[in-house]
């Protein structure tokens, strides 16, 4: 499969818009070529220049950490830019489609009707887990992009490997694997099998794990002409300093992260078997995820009534598959023991 036949006619044309740190790459003592602000910010700390295109010094430090070689690693504006960034590239607007598989994240398919490409939806089994029948009957000869989430949002699940393989052999396609979740599960992450298909996309993301949400950081693997391609669309300064700098500060703290990951999994698990107990609690799906899947008789009722006493679910009710389910975040200890407490009342 040669990644250059998927893109867009105009973007293989494209000359990307050059900035004066591609231009110069070098030391010096007076920059006076970006028509910067030369006196500084009017901060503690000076962000008056712009920041390195490419963040390289984050991707190195993020490449220690992922084993994935900084040449194979984009950096966006939260997973989200990645996103875009593929439609926009791989997608001719009105004429090609895309598969998602619901329920799962919400953006793909946002991000497909923004760009106006075509959505076509193979619903996952009733065990959350993929119809590899219907997906290959769905695919036709415009069919650029494959969506796969996993650990699956809003389900918690994690999809079946040797499934996700299969797509990954036989389609000609781009597969995107977003693995925001993978932090909280078993399952092995796809990152170690870019070497094997050069149509593997893994979107992960500093939003859950690394607590860094507010930051709108983002990470896309794939293999090199993929890499190329993304950096060529995307807006010259897509990353600012300060959330380099902070990434890089937090990246020195992974010590603490992991930690944070052990009690969440911990908490995941005690809060299903407490959620479990409770009559109006029909059904605690499991999860590999930071959150937790729960089918709740009379579901908005319970919701609003959460609301009342201001905590924060979200409601899942209308959403294919997950009709009468609320998706439940583990908070701390102490937050879930006031949402246990409060669904026990609720049930007297």
């Amino acid at each position: 499969m040669d990644i250059k036949d998927l893109q867009r006619e105009n973007i293989k044309t494209l000359r990307p818009y050059s900035t004066a740190r591609d231009e110069f790459k070098g030391q010096a003592s007076v920059f006076l070529d970006a028509n910067e602000n030369s006196f500084g910010s009017p901060l503690p700390a000076n962000y008056n220049r712009y920041p390195d295109p490419l963040q390289l010094d984050l991707k190195e430090a993020i490449s220690k950490i992922k084993g994935v070689p900084i040449e194979n690693t984009f950096l966006g504006n939260g997973s989200d830019e990645a996103i875009d960034l593929l439609f926009r590239a791989f997608c001719n607007p009105g004429k090609d489609n895309v598969i998602i598989l619901p329920p799962t994240y919400g953006m793909y398919e946002v991000s497909a009707n923004i760009n106006d490409v075509e959505v076509r939806k193979v619903n996952l089994l009733p065990n959350f887990q993929l119809d590899l029948e219907k997906i290959a009957e769905t695919i036709d000869a415009n069919t650029k992009m494959i969506f796969i989430c996993s650990p699956n949002n809003p389900t918690g699940n994690s999809l079946n490997r040797t499934d996700i393989e299969t797509i990954l052999a036989n389609f000609k396609g781009l597969v995107v694997i977003d693995e925001a979740y993978i932090n909280f599960a078993k399952q092995k992450t796809f990152i170690q099998e870019l070497t094997e298909y050069v149509n593997l996309v893994v979107l992960q993301t500093f939003s859950k794990a690394w607590g860094l949400a507010a930051l709108r950081l983002g990470m896309a693997f794939s293999s090199r002409p993929v890499i190329d391609i993304l950096n060529k669309v995307k807006p010259p300064y897509n990353i600012n300093q300060a959330t380099q700098d902070l990434a890089l500060a937090a990246l020195e703290n992974i010590q603490q992260v992991n930690e944070w990951i052990k009690i969440t999994v911990a908490e995941r698990e005690r809060l299903s078997a407490e959620l479990a107990k409770i009559p109006m609690v029909k059904k605690v799906y499991p999860s590999d995820a930071n959150f937790i899947l729960a089918e709740i008789a009379n579901a908005v009722d319970v919701y609003n009534k959460l609301v009342d006493q201001g905590v924060i679910v979200r409601d899942r009710s209308k959403v294919t598959l997950c009709e009468g389910c609320l998706r439940i975040t583990i908070g701390t200890a102490s937050e879930n023991d006031q949402l246990i407490d409060l669904l026990r009342k609720m049930n007297e």
